[in-house]
């Protein structure tokens, strides 16, 4: 049974990942709606900020570091455990967010070259 300090520590774990989460998804969010506004500048920006999380994930065998921290706090496996997010949402993050950060980086990284040229 999980003591109440471990279920508030697991609680604000999971505020703070959710609100990472909800500013890197912003983040890949906006980027192709600065493509259509023309802001090229701004949306490279937000993809190099989006890429640091990348490789943070990257280099934590393809998790959050937050996941692990929750881990501490609760034997719940689900694929939500660690984050205020949908279970479906949660499982298909990183291949919807994945995708999407992939297509706003092609789009930006052509309409960069096509406006140079």
């Amino acid at each position: 049974m999980p003591t109440t300090a471990s279920s508030s520590r697991l609680v604000a774990v999971k505020v703070v990942h959710t609100l990472v989460w909800a500013f890197f998804a912003g983040c890949i969010l906006a980027i192709p709606v600065l493509d259509w506004l023309g802001r090229l500048r701004y949306a490279a920006a937000l993809a190099v900020v989006a890429f640091v999380e990348v490789l943070v994930i990257a280099l934590n065998d393809g998790r959050c570091p937050l996941t692990g921290v929750a881990a501490r706090y609760t034997t719940d496996r689900r694929d939500n455990f660690d984050i205020y997010l949908p279970e479906w949402l949660a499982r298909n993050n990183k291949r919807i967010f994945g995708a999407m950060y992939a297509g706003g980086v092609l789009v930006t990284a052509c309409l960069w070259y096509l406006r140079r040229t």
